[in-house]
């Protein structure tokens, strides 16, 4: 099965983002657990995720993917920011088992900011093993990213890194951002084979769970994460296509995050895509 999505509102709640999501053909989706610039959650309310669970079930939902504030900082240096990214972390872990278990949740690492990335990778880690729980079914992931400023993870090595630190590291997976990692020197266009047997021998494709599938407005290396509508930038569609389609990928779950004021523009995102299936 071909499981595609996009980024979209829970504004409205969980039943009709579903709603939304099947009106532009996709069978997943991703969303906000919050503001993503911070603050505290919206609470859920009860008939609405009764409503979300038969809508899914109709629709044929077949997985949704949270994704964390970009302000969830747990590598920053300073105390009330690493102790308001725990506590974001925990809650919406905990949320996740209400909205629907099983699922995943995505979150940038964090940034270092002048500590050095050994120092950052250390402060993530603490942090994912006061939040993570045995008991939990939702699959954390890291995601990868360009390498802006003082990013942690842009380099495999250090997702890799994290992971080694995490005690529960069965609940600890990877989001693959195809602008974030092209953006961070990966030539997924050029070398895909090379890129993924680099990922499988420094971290395992089986930690591998959910893919951010983006164009770049960006040369490959550039450090900038500017993310394009497929087919308009740098990496383009024929090599992205080839991403959804590689035999080793291809079972994922993959989710749009370009540039789209409508959703009509993710509809015809994921025709294309559709089309393209080999």
């Amino acid at each position: 099965m071909f499981t595609i999505g996009c980024h979209l509102s829970i504004a409205k709640g969980f039943a009709a983002a579903a709603r939304d999501a099947a009106s532009i053909g996709a069978n997943t989706f991703q969303f906000f657990t919050r503001n993503p610039r911070g603050g505290k959650a919206k609470e859920l309310d009860p008939d609405d995720l009764a409503t979300f669970a038969e809508v899914r079930a109709n629709e044929g939902i077949a997985c949704i993917l949270a994704h964390a504030p970009y302000t969830l900082n747990p590598a920053s240096a300073k105390p009330e920011t690493r102790e308001f990214a725990l506590q974001a972390l925990a809650d919406d872990l905990l949320r996740m088992e209400q909205i629907m278990p099983g699922q995943l949740y995505n979150m940038h690492p964090g940034a270092h900011v002048g500590q050095g990335s050994e120092v950052g990778i250390e402060l993530i880690a603490e942090t994912l093993n006061a939040a993570l729980q045995p008991q939990q079914t939702t699959t954390l992931l890291l995601e990868t990213m360009a390498g802006k400023g003082s990013e942690v993870g842009r380099r495999f090595e250090e997702i890799a890194a994290i992971i080694e630190r995490v005690e529960l590291d069965e609940h600890v997976g990877v989001c693959l951002d195809t602008c974030h990692i092209w953006d961070g020197g990966y030539d997924i266009a050029g070398a895909l084979d090379g890129v993924l047997g680099e990922f499988d021998r420094i971290i395992g494709l089986d930690r591998l769970r959910a893919i951010h599938l983006n164009d770049s407005k960006n040369p490959c290396g550039a450090h900038k994460d500017r993310h394009e509508k497929l087919g308009l930038g740098h990496i383009g569609f024929e090599a992205l296509s080839a991403v959804t389609n590689h035999p080793k990928l291809r079972e994922l779950p993959f989710y749009l995050e370009t540039p789209h004021d409508e959703l009509s523009g993710y509809a015809d995102e994921i025709a294309r895509l559709k089309g393209a299936r080999l």
